[in-house]
């Protein structure tokens, strides 16, 4: 029996749940193609030739945000930065300028003894880590907190770190700004 018999055989109803059938497989069969990745929206900023928010590909690298914003301006630190790093949506790339630290702050932001002041909104976490009483673990919490709550409005909101409690806090506030 060919094909256009055995159609021809069905009732109304038959052909209708039929042709659901098909329409379902059909639209199931094209919904199954994997979703492409979001892009990663990154702003770039400090000494670079464009700074601004730009859109990212997943697998994009922080030498990618840089070269996106025209390049380093002269008198920009590179070294401060893992240009190898992977993109992460939501990040801010700061290209700091010769003289400064690793966590944004000049070099002329210094605490007690010249020693330049790590700004711990912005700082990654081998900065942190740079700090006296601040190893891999809490490094990796401040950066949760900051993650989780936004950035911090003052020092002493280091307190509410886990972690981190009066005696640790005294130790940091000479080293740390905001």
């Amino acid at each position: 029996m060919a094909i256009r018999e055995r159609l021809d055989s069905l009732s109304r109803g038959e052909l209708a749940g039929l042709v659901v059938v098909l329409v379902a497989t059909l639209a199931g069969s094209l919904g199954a193609s994997a979703t492409p990745p979001a892009d990663l929206i990154v702003d770039v900023t400090g000494w670079v030739r464009h700074p601004g928010v730009y859109q990212f590909q997943p697998g994009s690298r922080v030498i990618d945000a840089v070269q996106r914003a025209g390049g380093a301006r002269n008198g920009a630190d590179l070294t401060l930065l893992n240009l190898a790093a992977p993109l992460a949506d939501g990040q801010q790339i700061l290209v700091p300028k010769e003289g400064a630290s690793a966590g944004g702050a000049a070099a002329d932001g210094t605490g007690a003894g010249g020693v330049a002041l790590v700004n711990i909104n912005t700082a990654d976490e081998p900065t942190l880590e740079t700090l006296n009483g601040v190893g891999p673990a809490l490094a990796a919490a401040i950066i949760q907190y900051r993650t989780d709550q936004g950035p911090f409005t003052s020092v002493d909101q280091l307190d509410e770190v886990s972690g981190i409690g009066p005696a640790t806090l005294e130790k940091l506030r000479p080293q740390v700004t905001v």
